[in-house]
This record gives structure tokens, C-alpha cells and sequence, in this order.
């Protein structure tokens, strides 16, 4: 592991910011990252924001099934850094998952080489600084995982393949919403919506964000980076075809346009079938009394005329959404990674081990904000959790298992700020219960898994519930909306060794403390299980100066 990062490094040093592949039965791609600030006026005032390689966004990452992606990154920040890969799922790898409580923070005018493999996956995701508020200023991108050549795709090659990132903006920089948060006060109503960094001006000076070709067939990453909002994603006078969605192959049903919800990718196909002219690609917030709008220009290549001023209107309460979210169905027919049918897994057969179910609740008491996942508002240390598991000195820095399975009812009317961490026995199936008792729409995420998402429905859950299951043909993947005064269900294998996190993707929640991480310890310390620590790993807070463990065998 030390000599690829090494020869990673000396390469990437040599190629600047290319990309290449070294020959070999998984190969390599190497990228290096200049990560600065920039000022720009993406939302039409100037802004401190983090650029990449000088992109706003970032630049993108394009993978296939198997490739091991190592990554350079100079942080010319003033300021610790830490880079998270949402969904890519790190088998027995969390020393390159790149969140606060697995890992030590690059320091400001220091360098940090991730190495990781995208296993036996495909599909649309994308990264971001994940320290404090960073991901407010930027710095995200697209990392899409293509599927190797010998596992078939269920739709035809399209003509080229976009992404579109959009979600909420603040005009505020990152550090001054951070203060906010620290000072006890809520981030309040983001400013607008951006798409790929930029909101349309409608005034015949917008350059297009992509163009299409009459009669042709595009695919459309579309992802939620923002911060509070969930999003509508509509193409003017086009439909949309979804055929995957957080890695997995969908039923190919088609839509006039999608809530993507935040952290969540949607990968759709949309046919250039329309007169050849401008078009509005539209992202527009959801379940907000004021409805912010976003617009990028897709443009047909030698078509005349500017995209019409009638904007496609959004959907209107979150039961819709509720229903849209019940017509996404597994494709049991396709191939996924491996090359076996992604039925294969029949995961409504396997007996449950363990139920959790985790409440979020709001305190402010104090006049200090705080979220909490059943009773407990996670705080981070010095000493990445991971790390003083993996040093053997836990105790020092944390407890396992600080909440309950099955918290009573006026668990919401209690909070303790400390580290919040669960335990799960290695290869156990467990269910996890997400219950929503606010006013707002919840959004999830679990690193390290893909989850089978059996139902969302409304009220509260009990076992009788369980009827109500799609235990056939439910979509693996890693996040996971709960609706106002509803309930969600998940299920899963944890056969991944690591210390993962599982938070809200709601901004202000996550830093406040709605977050927990789950260990799955490896019962034998072996390489089977778990990759050994990395040589070239930053070390930090208590275990700083220890002496390494014995290494895997």
C-alpha cells in the first residue's frame, strides 16, 4: 500500500492534472487537486468559494467498476481539509472515507494522497469537502462509475454523458455560516438554487451547460449538493427516462420530473426529440414557503431560438413525492458490477438480527441549537473515532452503544452532547427504522453500505408495519428521505469492517449533532476482514506519538 501511494504521488507530481491508466487487471487513475479559495459571484454578489484546479464545481471523476482512484490533493486552503466520496462504498477501507471521525484532517499548506477502489459498483455519485460548513463554498464535483464492457448495460450507449449538480445556495461564506451554527443561531433560507455553479439569466447571454444533437439520446447525472432543500429536477418540454439511481439499475419508467432529495443522484436518459432551440434544465426547491428556482441552458447544436420564458412548474406537497418515491423499483433483470442478476440477493428472505430505530428530535434550549439521533447529539473530538478504536483505546475517547434500540416516547424531550456511537455484530442483518416527528423533510445517508429502502410511509412505526414492505424489488441504495411526521425503513448486511457514519444530509442538523457512527469491528484482525492502516496515514488528537498495532495478517 505504502509503494502504490508513493509512485502515486512521484506520478501524479510529473502528469500535473492528467489522468491515465496504468495496465493491469484493475487500473489505475490518477488525479492531483490544487485546492484554493477564489472569489466569484455565482449567486450575483462576489463570494469567497473553494475551488479545484480553479473549478467551480470540482472536476469530474471518470471511473469504471474496479478502477482504483488515487487522488493528490494540495490543500493551499488556510484551513483543515478532508474530502468525502458519497456512496462509494470503501470494501473493508474506511481509512479512505474522508469524514471527521475516521479520519485525521489535512493540514492547511500540507499534501494527502487517497487511494481507493470503486468495488464492484456503478452508477452516479459525487464528493465534497466534508469538514464544518466547507461543502457551502464549493469544492464538490461529479464521480461517476461506469460499468466494464463485458457486464451489460439495460439501455443503448447514449450520444455523451452529463452531469448536473444542483442544490441550495447561501451568499454567506462557509466560515460565517459555521459562526451562526456555533453562536446557537439557524442558517435560515438559503439565497437561491444553482445548477453546475450558475443560475441562468434568461437574457439571451447565457452560455449552455450542455448541447444536445436532434433525434439523439443523452444520459443526465442529476445530484442534490445542497445544503437544506430538497430539490425538483425538470427538462423543459422534455420527459425523462430513469434508469438508475444510486448505483442501481431502475425499471426504466419515465417521468416529467424527479424530487431528488439531499445527497441523493438520479441517473436519467432525455432524447433530444423537440425543436431544434434552447431549452431550460430546471432545479427548484421543494416544501419551502418561498420557492427558489434554478435554470441552466441546454442547448441543440444548430438549432435557432432562445429557450421560452414558461418555466415547467413544480409539484405541489410531499405526498407526491411519497408516490414518486414508491414507483422506483429494482431492475431484477439487469446485471449489476458483478455479473450476476441484481435479483440475485434476495434480501427479503433473510431474517432480521437486530431492529434499531432512530428518532430525531431539536433542542433549544438555552437559546442553543442542537439535533439529536435518539436522545444524543454526536460531537467530534481530536481523536478520530476510527483511530482510537484501531489503537485500542476507545475508552478514552468515547462509549459504544450511548442510545437504545427502541427509544420511549419522550425521547425527544431529552439530549446529551457527546460522541454517539452504535456497535453492530460483523455480517448481522439489521433494520433500521428512521421516525420523523418535525415539520421538515429528513434525508440520510449511511457511508460504507448500500441499504434496501422497503418504505416510507406516514405516522409511526410498529412491527405490524412490516406488511407493508417491498421486500422484492426495493432500490439499493445509501440515502434515504422521511417525510414530515413519517417513518422510514431500511435493511441491510453489515459485512463491511470499519467505523462508518450515518448522518443527516441536512447541513445544519449534521453539524449540530444529528450523526452517529457505527463500528463493525472484524472478530479476527484479518486481512480477509479489513485492510490494514495505511503507512502514509495522518495520525492525530491521543493517538499521536503511539506505537502502530500489529498489522493484519
Amino acid at each position: 500500500m505504502e509503494g502504490v501511494a508513493k509512485i502515486a504521488v512521484m506520478v501524479v507530481c510529473l502528469m500535473g492534472g492528467s489522468m491515465f491508466a496504468v495496465r493491469g487487471e484493475d487500473p489505475y487513475l490518477f488525479f492531483t487537486w490544487n485546492v484554493t479559495y477564489g472569489t466569484l459571484s455565482p449567486a450575483g454578489v462576489p463570494q469567497q468559494v473553494i475551488l479545484i484546479n480553479g473549478e467551480f464545481p470540482g472536476p469530474n471523476i471518470n471511473s469504471t467498476s474496479n478502477n482504483n482512484v488515487v487522488v493528490n490533493i494540495f490543500n493551499n486552503l488556510d484551513e483543515p481539509l478532508l474530502f468525502h466520496w458519497a456512496g462509494i462504498q470503501q470494501r473493508k477501507n474506511s481509512w479512505q472515507d474522508g469524514v471527521v471521525g475516521t479520519n485525521c484532517p489535512i493540514q492547511a499548506g500540507t499534501n494527502y494522497t487517497y487511494h481507493f477502489q470503486v468495488k464492484d459498483q456503478i452508477g452516479s455519485f459525487f464528493y465534497y469537502p466534508s469538514i464544518g460548513m466547507q461543502r457551502a463554498a464549493g469544492g464538490f464535483g461529479g464521480l461517476r462509475i461506469n460499468s466494464r464492457l463485458l457486464i451489460p448495460v439495460p439501455y443503448a450507449d447514449p450520444e455523451d454523458d452529463y452531469t448536473l449538480l444542483a442544490g441550495d445556495w447561501y451568499t454567506k461564506s462557509h466560515s460565517t455560516l459555521s459562526k451562526f451554527l456555533d453562536s446557537g443561531r439557524a442558517l435560515g433560507r438559503p439565497q437561491t438554487i444553482l445548477v453546475n455553479g450558475q443560475n441562468a439569466k434568461g437574457d439571451g447571454t447565457d452560455k449552455p451547460l450542455f448541447t444536445m444533437i436532434h433525434g439523439k439520446t443523452y444520459k443526465y447525472r442529476l445530484c442534490n449538493v445542497g445544503l437544506k432543500n430538497s430539490v425538483n429536477f425538470r427538462f423543459q418540454n422534455h420527459q425523462m427516462k430513469l434508469v438508475e439511481l444510486e448505483g442501481s439499475h431502475t425499471v426504466q419508467n419515465m417521468y416529467d420530473s424527479l424530487d431528488v432529495h439531499l445527497g441523493q443522484c438520479f441517473g436519467v436518459l432525455v432524447t433530444a426529440d423537440q425543436e431544434p432551440k434552447d431549452y431550460y434544465v430546471v432545479a427548484s426547491s421543494r416544501f419551502t414557503k418561498v420557492v427558489l428556482t434554478g435554470k441552466g441552458i441546454i442547448r441543440y447544436t444548430n438549432g435557432k431560438g432562445p429557450a421560452s420564458p414558461e418555466i415547467p412548474e413544480a409539484p405541489v406537497g410531499w405526498a407526491w413525492s411519497l408516490n414518486q418515491f414508491r414507483s422506483f423499483r429494482w431492475n431484477l433483470t439487469a446485471s449489476a458490477a458483478r455479473p450476476n442478476p441484481q435479483g440475485s440477493y434476495h434480501y427479503g428472505k433473510i431474517n432480521i438480527t437486530r431492529t434499531v430505530r432512530l428518532v430525531n428530535s431539536v433542542s433549544r434550549d438555552n437559546g442553543k441549537l442542537r439535533y439529536a439521533l435518539n436522545g444524543v447529539s454526536h460531537i467530534d473530538g481530536e481523536t478520530p473515532l476510527k483511530l482510537a478504536e484501531y489503537f485500542g483505546i476507545a475508552d478514552q475517547v468515547f462509549k459504544y452503544d450511548t442510545i437504545v434500540d427502541d427509544p420511549p416516547a419522550n425521547i425527544v424531550n431529552t439530549m446529551t452532547i457527546q460522541p454517539n456511537v452504535i456497535k453492530f455484530e460483523y455480517r448481522t442483518f439489521i433494520e433500521i427504522i428512521f421516525e420523523n416527528h418535525e415539520k421538515s423533510v429528513q434525508s440520510y445517508n449511511l457511508n460504507g453500505f448500500s441499504f434496501f429502502a422497503v418504505a416510507i410511509e406516514p405516522g409511526t412505526w410498529n412491527p405490524v408495519k412490516r406488511k407493508n414492505y417491498n421486500l422484492l424489488d426495493a432500490v439499493s441504495r445509501h440515502t434515504i428521505q422521511v417525510f414530515p411526521k413519517s417513518w422510514a425503513a431500511i435493511m441491510l448486511t453489515f459485512d463491511n469492517v470499519g467505523m462508518w457514519n450515518l448522518r443527516s444530509e441536512l447541513a445544519e442538523n449534521r453539524y449540530l449533532g444529528q450523526q452517529l457512527y457505527i463500528s463493525v469491528p472484524t472478530p479476527a484482525r484479518s486481512l480477509r476482514d479489513e485492510y490494514n492502516m495505511p503507512d502514509y496515514a495522518l495520525v492525530c488528537g491521543a493517538v499521536k506519538g503511539l506505537p502502530r498495532p500489529p498489522s493484519y495478517v
